[in-house]
Order: structure tokens, then sequence, then C-alpha cells
């Protein structure tokens, strides 16, 4: 099995299929105006099935497409059939807004996407306005129910917790997700990209927000289903769900980080808050082999020591303090969650 210098194996790809998205959500693309990337330098459905087979045969068993908004690339139900037809792939996940399932969740199902995890940061539709700067909540919902109704189950629902933004719908949203049967998961406030502005006092901790929640719905013990997980999952003590904390900030799992990232453009990432990736899109359209772009593959992650979540708490916790704009990152519009 592949791994790099911690030991970390290689066995989650994430693949950003555009950076365009339909929102502008203040924590990940808070200007109004981008420059894309040119159509024609985004990987191909086959460019990205060729590399996914690759990857598989190195270790990958589970597969996530994001973007952007993974919806507004044209007929992706094409290339979910087309990862569905690799050997060894055993997952294929979908991250969305939700504000096209109405039209799309049924092919998706039909085409073989296993998972729908679909990011909805508040039930307001005053405050969904401004945090996205589109009106589109009631799209949002109906997306989700239509994702139920095809048969997706669970469907997660990602939450990302800003203080003084939206940390006062907390239980609304467990009230929600446990009247519909979602299973909701809590994003620490992180500092991705280099334009969100983030500052650490905006920060709502796992702990706060499980203490928030635990007076009024206890849950059980939680822990992580794999050990690689970002997530740690807690039940409900009356057996009503669960809800999960990705605390990149306060409790960071750099240690067990098995994930490699697929920008829309076709470079190899091995970090969220990574500067710069590998161009395999290069390789491939200069006619590289198999073998060739898996050894480019395999060294770069044999060399992989990323642990900026775990040096970022390190930074905090120091009298130095931390500084976000210490490096410059890639964009999520670009790199994909």
């Amino acid at each position: 099995m592949l791994s790099d210098i911690y030991r970390r194996e290689l066995r989650d790809l994430r693949i950003s299929v555009t950076d365009r998205c339909n929102f502008r959500c203040t924590y990940c693309m808070p200007f109004d105006e981008y420059v894309w990337i040119d159509r024609e330098e985004l990987l191909s459905f086959e460019e990205i099935t060729r590399l996914t087979r690759l990857f598989v045969e190195l270790g990958v068993s589970k597969v996530r497409l994001t973007g952007g908004e993974p919806l507004l690339r044209s007929e992706l139900q094409t290339l979910i059939k087309q990862l569905g037809e690799v050997p060894g792939l055993s997952d294929i996940c979908l991250t969305t807004n939700a504000s096209r399932l109405v039209e799309k969740a049924d092919s998706l199902r039909a085409a073989g996407l296993s998972r729908i995890n679909i990011s909805l940061d508040t039930l307001d539709e005053e405050k969904f306005k401004r945090m996205t700067k589109r009106e589109d909540l009631p799209k949002v919902l109906n997306g989700i129910f239509a994702a139920k109704a095809s048969g997706f189950k669970p469907i997660k629902i990602n939450m990302v917790v800003e203080r003084g933004v939206n940390d006062d719908e907390i239980i609304p949203m467990v009230d929600f997700c446990r009247e519909h049967e979602l299973s909701l998961r809590f994003i620490e406030y992180m500092d991705v990209g280099n334009a969100n502005g983030w500052a650490s006092n905006k920060i709502v901790s796992k702990k706060e927000i499980l203490e928030r929640i635990h007076d009024v719905y206890p849950t059980q013990d939680g822990d992580r289903e794999r050990v690689s997980d970002p997530a740690i999952q807690y039940a409900f003590s009356d057996n009503r769900g669960d809800i999960g904390f990705i605390a990149s900030v306060t409790e960071p799992f750099c240690t067990n980080c098995t994930r490699a990232r697929l920008t829309a453009d076709g470079k190899l990432v091995t970090c969220l808050f990574s500067n710069d990736g590998l161009d395999l899109k290069t390789f491939l359209r200069n006619g590289a082999t198999d073998d060739a772009i898996t050894d480019v593959i395999t060294s770069v992650w044999n060399k992989r020591s990323d642990r900026y979540s775990d040096e970022r708490l390190e930074a905090l916790n120091s009298s130095e303090g931390y500084n976000p704009r210490r490096q410059t990152k890639i964009e999520m519009i670009t790199l994909g969650g």
C-alpha cells in the first residue's frame, strides 16, 4: 500500500469537476466575479476516469466529486457511470449545494452515485441571502427532499458554523435534520483559500457546539467510523439520528489523513491548505503511459509531509499566535472541498 513519510496511506480521492459555482458563500467565494479556468483546461471525463483508475490501483477505494458546484458540470451523470466501471472503486460520493438536485437527483442515482453530501449553513431565508448572495434556499430545501425521494441514504448536511453569523441556528438545524432523518455534520470555520477574511475569534469549536446540543439533545460518546474519517460521529441518546463534527481547527486529524485531491484543471494536491500541486494534465495530454503517471503519483505521495492543521493549532496555542496569511493557498473554487 502506498504511504507517505508519516505512513499515511492513500485511500481517498476528491475530484473537483469545475471551479464554477452559482453561489457566492462568504467563507468560500466572497467576491462577485472570478477569473474562471478556461473550459479546455478542465479535465475531460475520460481523463478523470483514467486518473481515477490509476489512483484506485494505488489503493484508493472512495471518490468524492466536488467543485465549485459540481452539478454545473454538464452531463455529470456520464462521468459517474464511467467511474462506476472502474474496478475496485467501491464508493462514489457528491458534495453539492443542492440547488439543482430537483432536476438531477434521479439521474445521478440511476448513474450509480452512492451518496450525497449537501452544504447548508442556515434555514433562514434572509440569512441565506446574506451568506450566499442568492435567494435559492427554497431550491436547496426542495433539492434535499428530491434526493430523499430518489433513495439516497444517508444524506449528510454540512453546516459551516461562524460565530456571530449563523451559530444561533445550531439547534434549529439539529431539529430540522432530526425531523427529516438527515445526518448533520458541523464544520469548524477554517482559513481555506486566501479571500475569506478568516479570524480565530469567528470559530465556534466542536466542544462548544456539542455542549449546546447536549443540553437539549443528550448524545452518546463519539468516534470515527474509520480512523481516517474527518468527522467524529455522535449518536443521540434517544436513538433518533446522529451528528458529526469536522473539527479541523481545534482537533486536527492530520495524523490519519488519507486524502488526495485532484483540481478541476488536473493538479494533484496533497492537502486542503496546499499552495500548489503537480500538473497531471500535462502528462496526460503529452501522451504519458499509465506506468509513467503512476510513478509520478507515487513519488509525490511518498514525499508527502503535510500537517497544516496540526501546525495551525500549535501556532494558535503559541505566544506568537497564528497568521492565516503566512502562505498563499489554492482557492477552494479550484481545489474542491
